[in-house]
């Protein structure tokens, strides 16, 4: 069941000058509301983050900080939580005859203390990437 869709906007630091702030395009779905009683998930949270044109950062320079800020304003479990950052189909050129593919990136985090350090970053495969698409198109189509 999605139970957020919308922009997420974190404060970095620096103070005034607001270092390293930003917003996203954040979706998290909780898979444990709305199936049926008995199966069990080991990450029912997942997190889909995606860049906004309007952020002054990008989601994959910034993802340790956005995921602890998810992580605190949603009351979230991090070890609970399936963290996906997600890249739409691109395309390039004079004539946009390029095209670099849509891509779901997984970070693993190291957590200390309740912030998100040392982000790894591994791409989705099937089946897990075939789970993802499945939530975010069912939640997209009428």
């Amino acid at each position: 069941m999605l139970i957020y869709d919308d922009t997420f906007s974190w404060e970095g630091w620096g103070g005034k000058l607001r270092l390293a702030s930003g917003e996203c395009w954040l979706r998290i779905f909780d898979l444990e509301k709305g199936t049926a009683k008995g199966l069990a998930h080991l990450r029912p949270i997942v997190v889909i983050v995606s860049d906004v044109p309007e952020s002054r950062m990008s989601v994959r320079s910034c993802t340790g900080h956005i995921a602890t800020r998810v992580t605190k304003t949603f009351n979230i479990e991090p070890h609970r939580m399936l963290y996906i950052e997600y890249y739409p189909q691109t395309a390039y050129g004079d004539h946009k005859q390029y095209t670099i593919p849509e891509k779901y990136d997984a970070v693993d985090f190291t957590w200390h203390e309740g912030r998100a350090i040392e982000p790894r970053w591994r791409t989705l495969k099937s089946p897990m990437l075939d789970v993802i698409k499945g939530i975010v198109e069912k939640r997209t189509t009428p």
